[in-house]
């Protein structure tokens, strides 16, 4: 299974900013292009203070700062110039991290969705939107704003594809800051769908697309949990995607660029279960040839080869 698509990570709070300009973004893109990506997709379009797009709402209702470089137009003109699919990430206020209240997100996006789309709809690249709100379990309110913001990225956008990335609550999905590399209440199967069960039937006809991230299970478990997200996607009328985490979780450094054995391990899961797409978090850190972590060049060479013996 090929990674078509691959997240961007530029708004960051945990991976290091690689301090790339128009250049080293428009190389990147070439890197994206020949090895097989047709879609990118910007993660967050801001966290808290600082944001992508000078965004008029977010730095006057939010107090964010001015960005230095509207990222959101080289990012669509790229995409243009190379005939990608760009997908939109929606904003992240990080209210909901403190106080658990997913109606700051809501609240703050039905804005963000109506200035970008009236900023950047006319890019032909602009195919799609990113529900950006990561959960794992039944998470109070999530539904509600799945199905809201994804019924107004729709609306706004003439029914332009959407999609979410949770994760699946297993043994490795422990907070980043954290020291542990695993925990023991991991979620059993049976929890796992039928919890997910009643969330895809709360956002069925907003969101098109479902990409779990596959880094918090073990290898072993991949093929159990992919088989019943593609079940569920398929019940609901959405599409199953894997977002193939490029990096390791089993490290006590976090993050680094996974072993390409890992990667691979993860991709021929998701193909036996029938996934739809593969996307990738993310390849301008993990597996680009100019990251700042060379071992990322490596794996981009490794993944090569395997895309050249398919």
């Amino acid at each position: 299974m090929r990674i078509t698509g691959t997240f961007i990570d530029e708004i960051s709070h945990d991976i290091p900013h690689q301090n790339w300009g128009a250049a080293e973004w428009a190389r990147d893109f070439q890197h994206m292009k020949a090895a097989g990506i047709d879609t990118v997709i910007v993660i967050r379009s801001g966290y808290r203070r600082f944001i992508t797009y000078p965004s008029t709402y977010l730095m006057k209702e939010f107090g964010c700062y001015a960005p230095p470089v509207d990222l959101i137009d080289l990012f669509l003109t790229l995409a243009d110039k190379h005939q990608m699919k760009f997908y939109f990430g929606l904003y992240d206020s990080g209210r909901y991290w403190d106080t658990g209240n997913m109606q700051h997100e809501i609240d703050a996006n039905r804005f963000v969705i109506e200035e970008v789309w009236q900023k950047y709809g006319h890019h032909p690249s602009f195919q799609g939107w990113y529900l950006s709100m990561e959960i794992s379990r039944k998470t109070k309110g999530a539904t509600e704003a799945f199905h809201t913001l994804g019924k107004q990225c729709k609306e706004v956008s003439g029914g332009l594809h959407t999609f979410i990335s949770p994760w699946i609550d297993g043994k490795k999905a422990v907070m980043a800051a954290q020291a542990e590399l695993t925990k023991t209440d991991a979620v059993s199967l049976q929890a796992h769908e039928r919890e997910w069960d009643e969330l895809f039937a709360g956002m069925q006809g907003a969101v098109d697309a479902v990409a779990f991230q596959d880094g918090h299970i073990d290898f072993h478990e991949l093929e159990d949990f992919f088989r019943i997200n593609k079940k569920l996607a398929d019940k609901y009328g959405m599409q199953c995607w894997t977002n193939a985490e490029s990096f390791d979780r089993d490290m006590p450094i976090k993050f680094l660029p996974i072993k390409f054995e890992k990667l691979r391990l993860k991709l021929e899961a998701a193909c036996r279960a029938g996934y739809d797409k593969a996307i990738t978090f993310e390849f301008s850190h993990f597996m680009s040839p100019q990251s700042m972590y060379p071992s990322a060049h490596h794996l981009y060479n490794r993944y090569l080869e395997y895309v050249n013996q398919i």
